[in-house]
């Protein structure tokens, strides 16, 4: 009896081993996103996460484990290259058999405009899309851009930008630089649970179509994630409704999707991005900011230099609160991006 039980034991082992072999290895960018896939593969697989927490995905250079996970990878799923540049030649090197998904190229995916000025007016998060695939997208955001600095200075860019702050004014000439490098659109687009949304569907089509067997789970799970997705957004507004109507701005101008998504604006950024200090000329104009219309809050990030947020609050009475946008804390998961989502809310609300 025993022998019988440790043959069907075996062999129930056997086949549980050949059902995993065939559920698709998965890689993926940065942990918000890794989040999602988690959440669509629970219970079928795990993804792989590429970049450990805490890593810039603007730079980064792959560890050996990196390397290999991203080589037996059948799908990859990431943000794209104006997230991370480095990224693209990798997965054409490693990874070129693989399914790709690229979030910030799909036509579902809500794309905002980089804004380019130190301080940001009243504004409904609103731009024109040149991809005719994005301007039928429902979500639309029109703007219009003042391309007078770049035809003056004889440029052509394809991304109508205003940049004429920094052309009149020689001392930001380093963000002038890194805002001619940067993509078509502002890459922190998870920081949008309705996009998180529309991924939710994107992410279990593509697993789907690499694991048919298991397509009822992945898109069972993509429809519980979604409805995750709303209790978090009434959540997130009620911890935001008793400061709506307060004032802050942030170290680098990554959040204006969460800004977007929960109508909640910030008045300026310090930096251009995570990537680069900010000039002089950019601080005194936050300064300004800060002193005559009364911020009440500065975000800032782990990463960044704590004594230049001091420097822009010297003589305010602004709080200041350190928010996270790729979780840098939280452990990897299924559950680590609606936290993150919940943490950045708490967070501003605390600060405000």
């Amino acid at each position: 009896m025993s022998r019988k039980l440790i043959s069907l034991s075996a062999i129930a082992t056997l086949m549980g081993g050949t059902a995993m072999a065939d559920v698709p290895n998965v890689a993926v960018d940065i942990a918000p996103v890794h989040s999602l896939v988690a959440r669509v593969m629970e219970g079928v697989g795990t993804p792989t996460l590429l970049l450990p927490p805490g890593a810039s995905p603007h730079e980064y250079s792959l560890r050996p484990s990196e390397a290999t996970a991203l080589q037996d990878a059948d799908i990859v799923v990431w943000m794209g290259e104006d997230l991370a540049p480095w990224m693209e030649g990798a997965i054409t090197t490693l990874a070129g058999d693989a399914r790709v998904l690229t979030l910030l190229d799909a036509d579902e995916t809500m794309l905002l405009d980089f804004r380019e000025g130190a301080l940001f007016e009243e504004h409904g998060h609103e731009d024109e899309h040149d991809d005719a695939d994005h301007a039928e997208d429902e979500h639309g955001h029109e703007a219009e851009h003042d391309n007078e600095a770049h035809a003056e200075s004889g440029q052509d860019h394809e991304n109508e930008h205003d940049h004429e702050e920094h052309a009149e004014d020689a001392h930001d000439n380093d963000e002038d630089d890194h805002a001619h490098d940067h993509g078509a659109y502002d890459s922190h687009a998870w920081l949008s649970p309705s996009n998180a949304a529309r991924w939710f569907n994107l992410i279990a089509a593509e697993l789907s179509s690499a694991d048919p067997e298991n397509a009822g789970a992945y898109f069972a799970n993509a429809a519980a994630g979604q409805a995750e997705l709303e209790t978090l957004n009434a959540q997130v507004n009620a911890t935001l409704e008793p400061v709506r109507g307060g004032s802050f701005i942030v170290f680098h101008d990554g959040y204006q999707y969460f800004e977007a998504d929960f109508d909640f604006p910030a008045s300026g950024a310090i930096s251009l991005s995570d990537a680069t200090d900010p000039s002089p000329a950019r601080i005194a104009e936050i300064q300004k900011r800060v002193r005559e219309e009364g911020i009440d809050c500065v975000l800032t990030e782990p990463q960044f230099n704590p004594g230049i947020v001091a420097t822009v609050l010297e003589g305010t009475q602004a709080n200041t609160g350190v928010s996270d946008p790729l979780g840098s804390d939280l452990e990897p998961g299924p559950a680590l991006y609606p936290q993150l989502i919940r943490n950045l809310a708490t967070t501003l609300a605390d600060c405000m």
